[in-house]
């Protein structure tokens, strides 16, 4: 979902630096992996395409945290618009 980030820590000898990755459109989504001593963060449409990715030796990661975008729940949706899911007026 669109907002949904995750921050990665990464060791860089004397110091850290901090990466963030950030599903930036709505529909897109930030995915974690690690594979093979890599840690993998991409941004992913919702056909499953990658659109970016940010890749880490996993022996340099200090910290990895997502941060999901709170989901709404259908009652809390039907509030804030007014009318229940799938009531068209229209139809």
């Amino acid at each position: 979902m669109k907002g949904d980030r995750v921050e990665i820590v990464v060791d860089a000898g004397d110091t850290t630096r901090t990466y963030e990755v950030t599903a930036g459109r709505a529909g897109r989504r930030v995915e974690t992996a690690v594979r093979r001593g890599v840690v993998e963060v991409s941004e992913v449409t919702r056909s499953g395409s990658v659109v970016r990715t940010a890749r880490f030796m996993a022996t340099r990661v200090l910290a990895l945290v997502e941060h999901p975008v709170p989901r709404e729940e259908p009652a809390e949706r039907e509030a804030r618009v007014g009318r229940p899911l799938g009531d068209d007026p229209e139809v």
